[in-house]
């Protein structure tokens, strides 16, 4: 009974006149970046992060996690009309969702992924309402040691589940945590590796670092890739999926929708498995396997709804425990604490509208992204012709005035684009950068909680060990990393990022 007056309680707050506003906003400009390829979520995020000083807290998550799971939606249309992912996890839909589009059922494939996602979306937001309850009274026992090992399995899992090499992933979390050390220690007052410059004695601002490893590296990178965009020039065909597409549809959809609830909610951005996850589950279980790659409806119904049903689980780890599961939602953490809101498990006791209204507006937010998505696919697929080497300009601009407004400085601005170029250096080395985002906004907390359980434990490590929770925390922590680099384990990790 708790649940539903938590929920009439969101929809009260979500359903404001401002919030359903800021909901739409979010989720067309989310469904815009899903649609260009090139400009991500995690860009579009930290370059909103400013816009955002002027609303109240809920209103900005509200836009913000609109923009998250609208671009799950957007990078489905560039899939499948234009055979390029618009986001990292629409890369499985191409395989068949472009082929449909170039048997002229371009419009049935569309339509699919729509309804998918917003099954996949409606379930996956009942399931924050049902976990969200229990999860924050488990929370509530936890102390600074538990919390400290959850952390720690947190960057873990982000290791394991990071592209390309593990040791690679490893250096960017310890540069994350060095990253987050920058600063006045509040507790002595001394500064530490602030290099002698009065800018860094603050630390270094979570929106300069985001918007310098995201926004400007992404602009870098795309202008120096030529386009090929692959436009389907034929017709979209009907929209609605007939009967029989629908009978083969209905099972992928209830199996991605599982797979991506359970991934979402994984540390370490286990939602981009979900959609591999989900296309591979398909074609094991298809009766004719051949039919994969062919424009086989499955293999869209499955990812898509995994997809967007990742995407909105992730935000379970992060309303209750106050752990970002991957960069978005560490991007989500930088715009809570912005707002004075400490991420864990007293924002559900402490801001029960911002919590519940949160969870409302993404219901709100799936049936406005069916809206915005498929009456206006003609208006998106003009817009995907639009060559990317003119809205670079306009989107650099944008990014400076945004960080230029947050502290009137100018030496920002120069630091977001020394991020930038570092940003780009790392991506073309072989680097991934979310796990130093990850590591960047977890570092501080750490040391808090570090230095807690320490003063607790008069200085015994031992502490870590002999409470059963948190060592229970590390012991899987340590497995999953030894897991992670067996061999075996490395290659059948490695074939699936690359599949």
């Amino acid at each position: 009974m708790d649940m539903f007056s938590n929920l009439a309680l969101g929809f009260s707050v979500a359903l404001t006149l401002k919030n359903i506003a800021l909901c739409f906003a979010g989720c067309f400009v989310g469904t815009l970046i899903g649609v260009l390829p090139g400009v991500g979520p995690i860009a579009t995020i930290a370059m909103l992060l400013p816009i955002t000083f002027g609303l109240d807290p809920t209103g900005a998550l509200i836009m913000l996690a609109g923009i998250y799971y609208g671009a799950q939606y957007g990078g489905s249309t560039t899939a499948i009309l234009v055979n390029l992912p618009g986001e990292a996890t629409s890369v499985v839909t191409t395989l068949d969702g472009h082929q449909m589009a170039k048997q002229g059922r371009a419009g049935v494939a569309l339509g699919i992924a729509a309804i998918g996602s917003f099954f996949a979306g409606c379930v996956a937001t009942l399931l924050i309402a049902a976990l969200g309850l229990p999860l924050t009274r488990l929370a509530q026992l936890f102390g600074p040691a538990e919390y400290f090992s959850l952390m720690v399995m947190g960057l873990v899992f982000a290791v394991v589940l990071a592209r390309g090499s593990i040791l690679k992933a490893i250096c960017m979390i310890l540069l994350g945590l060095m990253l987050a050390q920058v600063g006045t220690d509040l507790e002595t007052g001394q500064e530490r590796m602030t290099l002698g410059l009065i800018s860094l004695s603050d630390g270094i601002d979570f929106a300069v670092l985001a918007m310098g490893i995201f926004g400007f590296a992404e602009i870098i990178r795309n202008l120096e890739n030529p386009e090929t965009r692959d436009v389907v020039r034929g017709t979209i065909g009907r929209l609605l999926p007939g009967k029989e597409d629908f009978r083969q549809s209905y099972m992928p959809i209830l199996r991605g929708t599982f797979i991506g609830s359970i991934l979402g909610i994984l540390p370490g951005n286990g939602a981009v498995l979900g959609p591999f996850a989900a296309y591979t589950m398909e074609k094991r279980l298809a009766k004719d396997p051949s039919r994969f790659g062919r424009g086989a409806i499955e293999g869209v119904a499955g990812p898509e709804s995994a997809n967007n049903a990742g995407a909105q689980t992730a935000f379970i780890p992060l309303l209750t425990l106050g752990i970002p599961p991957n960069a978005v939602m560490a991007l989500m953490v930088g715009a809570m604490t912005i707002h004075g809101i400490i991420p864990g498990p007293q924002v559900m006791t402490r801001n029960p509208e911002l919590f519940w209204g949160m969870v409302a507006s993404m219901w709100v937010g799936n049936l406005m992204l069916v809206i915005i998505n498929l009456p206006l696919v003609g208006i998106w697929v003009k817009l995907l012709k639009v060559p990317y080497r003119l809205m670079f300009p306009a989107i650099l601009i944008f990014c400076c005035i945004g960080i230029y407004s947050i502290n009137n400085s100018p030496s920002d601005v120069m630091f977001t684009a020394f991020f930038g170029l570092f940003g780009y250096i790392v991506l073309k080395l072989g680097f991934e950068p979310a796990p130093m985002l990850l590591g960047f906004v977890l570092g501080k907390l750490m040391e808090e909680k570090l230095r807690q359980s320490l003063i607790l434990s008069r200085g015994d490590f031992m502490t870590f060990l002999d409470r059963p929770v948190s060592a229970v925390l590390l012991v899987i922590a340590v497995a999953m990393l030894v897991l992670a680099l067996l061999p075996s384990i490395r290659k059948s990790r490695d074939e699936v990022f690359t599949e």
